[in-house]
């Protein structure tokens, strides 16, 4: 199993990194929207969708939703003060502050939602519609007078969750002994939890040292612990979702990854957090 997550990481951050900083904004916009569908796809699990057909339906009514609304906003003009683009941001902080809640009070809370379909759509949009805009935003960002400077911000996010999620993991292993949420995610403790910020916080000092960032470090300090807290709240929530379905993985379309909910469920908080901090708030 690790040989091929190894061998899957090697192809895909590659993959990544050239659709960052090759594709103009539509064409990644374009992929993050497909990357969504399936998302979709596998959404319709955690929904209790159980028919193939009905899953399909589900993927392409979200693809259909994000098509409209990028029709709906001009070419190379994402602001985030768009109702568009700036009204899933602000909703992704309020879903993620109810998530938190539903994390920390399960499996009481499930009650809530547990035999409600359309909650749980409703919990599968509100986490696939701002991750994509939380992408498309920051990919934009000063695309007019650098096009680059969107790609460095998102490869940014991206180092970051991956170090907190690698960190979480080795230092977990080494020291862990006391269980963060034992009743969603078992194998998480403390000890990963305070390992993989330590990890973030390493990464944001030499990102914003030596990459074209171009912010105030304590802004960036800020924004960048918060939204590594987001992304260790993405994956519980997912795992949450995952155990009342009675899955381990989302999908098993990435070799040794599982699902692709499985590999962007951090991502799925910690973007668009990251994205309504830097860009609306701060």
């Amino acid at each position: 199993m690790l040989k091929y997550r190894l061998i899957t990481a090697l192809i895909l951050i590659p993959i990544v990194i050239a659709a960052l900083f090759l594709l103009p904004p539509v064409g990644f916009a374009l992929v993050t929207l497909v990357v969504c569908m399936l998302a979709a796809w596998e959404w319709g699990q955690l929904a209790g969708f159980a028919s193939r057909s009905q899953r399909i339906w589900l993927a392409i009514l979200c693809g259909f939703l994000l098509a409209l609304m990028m029709l709906s906003v001009p070419a190379y003009h994402q602001s985030v003060h768009l109702l568009q683009v700036g009204g899933p941001l602000w909703a992704s902080m309020g879903w993620w502050l109810a998530a938190l809640l539903l994390v920390l009070f399960y499996p009481g809370s499930a009650a809530l939602w547990r035999n409600s379909r359309p909650l749980r759509l409703l919990f599968g949009v509100l986490t696939i519609v701002p991750f994509f805009w939380g992408m498309v935003a920051l990919r934009q960002f000063g695309y007019e007078q650098n096009h680059f400077t969107g790609a460095w911000w998102l490869l940014y996010v991206m180092l970051l969750v991956w170090g907190a999620d690698s960190g979480a993991y080795v230092f977990g292993k080494m020291l862990g002994k006391h269980k963060l949420a034992p009743k969603v995610s078992p194998g998480k403790t403390w000890e990963g939890l305070i390992g993989g910020l330590v990890t973030s916080a390493v990464i944001s000092w030499l990102f914003g040292r030596y990459a074209p960032l171009n912010v105030i470090p304590a802004t960036l300090l800020v924004c960048s612990i918060i939204a590594a807290l987001a992304s260790v709240l993405g994956d519980l929530t997912e795992s949450m979702f995952k155990r009342e379905a009675g899955i381990k993985d989302s999908g098993h379309l990435i070799p040794g990854h599982g699902g692709v909910l499985d590999r962007i469920d951090s991502l799925t908080a910690a973007v668009p957090v990251f994205a309504c901090l830097m860009l609306l708030v701060f």
